[in-house]
């Protein structure tokens, strides 16, 4: 076995576990789910063992991924991203917009309209998160701050912070999310009228 092959299937440990963790699912649904024992599921995401086309054909499909996105397969040279919505749930869909494991990750969300009366989860994780409303009102509470974002207006925050993205009862929102681990930001700047990272 080559070494490129190698890393492939060295990679694929930590990108199960990544996307696992952005669908919230635990490693018990997740067996549920694609008939992978506990541990098994648990040790491929460690790396301790290496995946078989047996185990990653139901994985991809759990994960609304194509096999090629799960293994990191070489580029074709086509340089365009195949969206897949995955349903997030509560009728919200949320549209990957990057393909590559780690560092920023580009989404889109689309939220149905929400009801104004009801007391949002705040969550907290590892990373920093920059969103940037398209259509519609995005209510971002956090912390102590209970905000209402329209059109055109960005935020960027510390994701250790409780927060909670939703929308109005208005109607959908639309918004795209950069989403970094610790200690990565996403700056966007404005000059000659393009946006540039």
């Amino acid at each position: 076995m080559d070494d490129v092959w190698e890393r492939t299937l060295d990679a694929v440990g930590p990108r199960l576990r990544q996307l696992r963790q952005r669908r919230e699912v635990t490693l018990t649904d997740l067996a549920a789910e694609t008939g992978i024992s506990v541990s098994t599921l648990s040790r491929l995401e460690a790396g301790l063992r290496r995946p078989s086309l047996e185990q990653l054909l139901p994985l991809a499909r759990a994960h609304g991924v194509t096999l090629d996105e799960l293994v990191d397969a070489p580029p074709t040279g086509d340089p365009r991203i195949n969206l897949r919505p995955v349903a997030a749930g509560n009728g919200a869909v949320v549209l990957p917009l990057t393909r590559r494991p780690g560092g920023i990750q580009a989404y889109k969300f689309v939220l149905p309209a929400g009801d104004d009366a009801a007391r949002p989860e705040l969550r907290t994780h590892e990373g920093h998160d920059w969103a940037y409303v398209l259509n519609g009102t995005l209510r971002l509470v956090l912390g102590e701050h209970d905000l209402l974002l329209r059109p055109g207006e960005a935020v960027e925050f510390d994701t250790r912070t409780p927060h909670w993205f939703g929308a109005t009862s208005a109607g959908p929102v639309e918004f795209l999310s950069l989403i970094g681990r610790q200690g990565e930001r996403a700056h966007v700047r404005a000059t000659g009228g393009a946006l540039e990272p």
